[in-house]
């Protein structure tokens, strides 16, 4: 398994290489032929939607409005253009939208 992390200690595990940047990660994972990766995280989503390498994005709404918090996002330097592609309708409320990414859109 393939981690990003600044704060996780490299080799506490052996099972988990720990990458401390996006662009050692994406080689890391180039080299080891890896086509699909889970992505999580605002700051690593964020970065990875700037560098233009999502092409599907699952968005889960629980129907809850919160009165503070987090963005879901935050800036990602530009619009990032969805295609709704399927809902799925779980119980109590939740909505799960799979999207695919078109492309960013810088102003």
């Amino acid at each position: 398994m393939a981690v990003l992390s600044t704060t996780l200690e490299a080799g506490a595990d052996p099972r988990v290489t720990v990458y401390r940047d996006l662009d050692h990660l994406v080689r890391g994972l180039a080299e080891r032929g890896t086509e699909s990766v889970y992505v999580d995280g605002g700051q690593v989503i964020r970065a990875v939607l700037r560098a233009g390498m999502i092409d599907q994005i699952t968005i889960t709404t629980v129907p809850v409005l919160l009165g503070t918090g987090l963005p879901l996002f935050g800036p990602v330097g530009g619009d990032v253009p969805l295609t709704h592609v399927a809902t799925k309708v779980f119980g109590a409320g939740v909505v799960q939208s799979y999207r695919v990414e078109q492309r960013l859109v810088t102003a």
